[in-house]
């Protein structure tokens, strides 16, 4: 059944062979220490230490001691000190400094639509009305906001992709959930909504985020990562 409350969080949907294949395009580059500090940036620890060893890593860094001890048990080497060495756009399918992704996204962040409710043309959205609609059209409430990672910068500004075509958030994010403008479609509640990653138009969303806000694309993911209800695919 699927959750329809505000209070749902995200889910940060990692897939298995972006990650598998991240890692060996990233070990390949050069280096032997991976950097798996804030949960392998919120991509989880134990996951990505064993794709990354997988592909050839000698050691992964790491936040705490604790760490160190349940990757021992996995027979990998982890560390909480020195530098690391390979590169994390590549393991992370991260867009590197000009906003390109050279490797899949690992990580797809999702919201699902509480309901979708009918606008008329001028008729506002969200705290401040910082929005009106232009023209009648249909809305949506998604889950995420704020406290997800979400950035508020991205009201009127961020783009997700709805069944494979990419509608702009519109009025100001709220804690928990986001405005999402169908431009008239329809659309079930509890369907799908992509913030970022994937394949389909918000693969490279993180770019756009951080051109939007300011932000590194690895502070977005780790922040959106750790607060999302985290899940699997192939």
């Amino acid at each position: 059944m699927c959750e329809t409350t505000s209070s749902a969080l995200p889910r940060a949907i990692i897939s298995r062979s972006a990650l598998a294949a991240g890692a060996s395009a990233a070990v390949l580059a050069g280096g032997r220490v991976a950097d798996l500090r804030r949960d392998a940036w919120g991509h989880g620890v134990l996951a990505v230490a064993q794709a990354v060893t997988a592909a050839g890593a000698e050691q992964v860094l790491v936040d705490a001691d604790g760490e160190i001890e349940a990757l021992r048990l996995e027979g990998i080497v982890g560390v909480t000190s020195g530098e690391a060495d390979i590169d994390p756009t590549l393991l992370y399918g991260l867009p590197d400094e000009s906003g390109v992704l050279v490797t899949q996204p690992v990580m797809r962040l999702t919201g699902r639509v509480l309901s979708t409710k009918r606008l008329r043309a001028g008729d506002a959205v969200s705290y401040g009305y910082t929005y009106r609609a232009p023209a009648d059209t249909t809305v949506a409430l998604v889950t995420g906001g704020y406290a997800q990672g979400i950035v508020r910068a991205l009201g009127n500004q961020g783009l997700v992709d709805v069944d494979g075509v990419a509608r702009p958030i519109i009025g100001r994010v709220a804690m928990d959930v986001c405005v999402v403008d169908l431009d008239g479609s329809d659309i079930e509640a509890g369907a799908e909504v992509t913030y970022f990653g994937g394949r389909g138009t918000a693969a490279d969303g993180l770019a756009q985020w951080s051109a939007v806000t300011g932000m590194a694309a690895a502070e977005l993911v780790t922040v959106a990562g750790a607060h999302a209800a985290r899940g699997w695919e192939a």
